[in-house]
């Protein structure tokens, strides 16, 4: 029979173990945003011989569309600061022919409050909501959000608009191969 001294001692162990942290997965940070999420796709983005993220893409059993929820997650291989992603998720929106440099900075400045520094194994996702809205997680637990609707479509185009920087990664997030 156990020692009944050590239940306290027990307790207070296991309410600092990150057990919820730990059981969170990309597909369950998905689930509270998409009923019945299916992962249609993933792949690796790698920038020269560096894999840089494994990036999963979940939608609804029908299938992946730009105007219904979804989520996409990047597991970080390496080492990021937050305010670098930042300015490549500015860039990359440039890229693509978003123009508007006055609405660029005003998305720059949220993204910089809401991306945090990353090292290898931080999951960062981005969930499109059923009303148009970004919303953000870090392992699991929501760190953000971009209440403006036009901002979504541009910032998942990055990986998965027509005129992405890395085709072939859409292909394979999008199940196309």
């Amino acid at each position: 029979m156990p020692d009944r001294r050590m239940l306290p001692v027990m307790l207070v162990v296991l309410g600092i173990l990150p057990g919820p942290a730990i059981a969170d997965t990309a597909m369950s940070t998905a689930a509270r945003h998409i009923a019945n999420p299916q992962k249609v796709g993933e792949a690796v983005l790698k920038y020269l011989f560096w894999d840089v993220y494994r990036v999963e893409l979940f939608a609804t059993p029908a299938g992946w569309r730009h105007d219904a929820p979804f989520a996409l997650t990047l597991n970080y291989l390496r080492d990021f600061a937050g305010a670098d992603i930042a300015d490549r998720t500015i860039s990359e929106m440039r890229g693509q022919g978003f123009s508007d440099e006055k609405t660029l900075a005003k998305w720059r400045t949220r993204l910089l409050a809401i991306f945090p520094d990353v090292s290898k194994g931080t999951r960062l996702t981005g969930v499109r909501a059923s009303d148009g809205k970004t919303i953000f997680y870090r392992n699991g637990t929501k760190i953000g959000e971009i209440n403006d609707p036009s901002f979504t479509r541009p910032f998942f185009d990055i990986w998965l608009g027509e005129k992405t920087s890395e085709p072939a990664l859409r292909r394979a997030l999008l199940g196309e191969f």
